[in-house]
């Protein structure tokens, strides 16, 4: 009888509602919010918060977002708009690009298409650590239009970043002191050149031209070279890697005839080629760009098109791909 009732104790335990242990609530296919730094272009997803960090045009400052949409300031803005980030748990930094394109509330004469750069950032407290000015007479001794974009981070903790206004890539090390990667014709362009960027395990990086769509694969000994692809993802404006080394490309039409898409590409010569797996329309206009969690692969819109059309928007949307 004490076997029966030990056991019957036991099941009951097993199956009552307070007993049973709880079960985590499925991630969000679609987060949508408003934010009053309005346009994010740019976003990554912080593993020590759960959550996403997004940057503005319009205001250069930085937000986190949960599930619920709703933003929460993180730190200062280093310039008048952001775009890349990426979070470096392992080291407990944020990395930013700041620019200025014409299109952020600070923006003026003295700044526009001249301030270009990386900001770092304490990954828990969100206290600015350095601004790493990249356009300097060092770095562009040839002058010309200037605006850092995208970065990618590898191994060691270099940091890679794109200007779709200039012909270099630039490499900024753990102490922050920059260098020209490569300068290359091919990353130039009259409207938008070399744009979204990532780092491949595998030693080497993934860049795309925005108006042309031409994927480039670039070693760190600054080695350039034209990746073969099935199609040119025109309007490429941001890239991601999957664990698995699946290329995530994010298509839009902001500033060419590109197509609204997702592509995931894949190699299996080390990106000198790729095939395309899958493309699919992309549901909310003017995605830019993704960031890979656990739960997905997650694209950002952040009404940039209504930007550029002149009107106004605070809205933003994050869905799963």
């Amino acid at each position: 009888m004490l076997r029966f009732t030990v056991a019957l104790a036991a099941l009951l335990a097993f199956t009552s509602p307070v007993a049973a242990p709880a079960v985590a609530a499925p991630a969000p296919v679609v987060i949508t919010g408003d934010t009053s730094d309005r346009y994010p272009e740019g976003i990554a997803w912080d593993p020590t918060r759960h959550a996403f960090l997004i940057g503005s045009i319009a205001t250069g400052r930085i937000s986190v977002v949960g599930r619920d949409g709703v933003p929460h300031p993180f730190g200062v803005a280093p310039g008048v708009s952001t775009f890349g980030l990426h979070v470096d748990a392992r080291r407990n930094r944020v990395l930013v690009t700041y620019a200025d394109i014409g299109s952020g509330e600070r923006s003026s004469e003295a700044t526009a298409y001249k301030q270009s750069g990386v900001a770092v950032y304490d990954l828990r407290t969100g206290r600015l650590l350095r601004r790493i000015d990249l356009n300097t007479a060092r770095l562009n001794p040839a002058g010309g239009k200037h605006g850092a974009n995208d970065l990618a981070i590898d191994a060691a903790g270099n940091a890679y970043v794109t200007d779709p206004a200039g012909d270099a890539i630039y490499k900024v090390d753990r102490a922050g002191h920059a260098s020209v990667l490569v300068r290359d014709a091919r990353l130039r362009s009259d409207s938008i050149g070399a744009n979204g960027i990532v780092w491949d395990p595998a030693g080497f990086l993934l860049t795309v031209r925005y108006d042309t769509g031409v994927l480039l694969r670039i070693t760190p000994a600054g080695r350039i070279s034209e990746v073969a692809v099935g199609k040119h993802l025109v309007g490429g404006d941001g890239l991601a890697m999957t664990r698995d080394r699946r290329l995530i490309a994010v298509t839009n039409k902001l500033g060419a005839p590109g197509l609204e898409e997702v592509t995931v590409l894949t190699s299996t010569d080390a990106f000198r080629s790729a095939r395309v797996q899958s493309s699919e329309a992309w549901l909310v206009a003017a995605p830019t760009t993704a960031a890979v969690t656990p739960d997905g692969t997650y694209v950002l819109s952040g009404s940039v098109d209504i930007l550029l059309a002149g009107g106004s928007s605070k809205h933003f949307t994050i869905r799963r791909f």
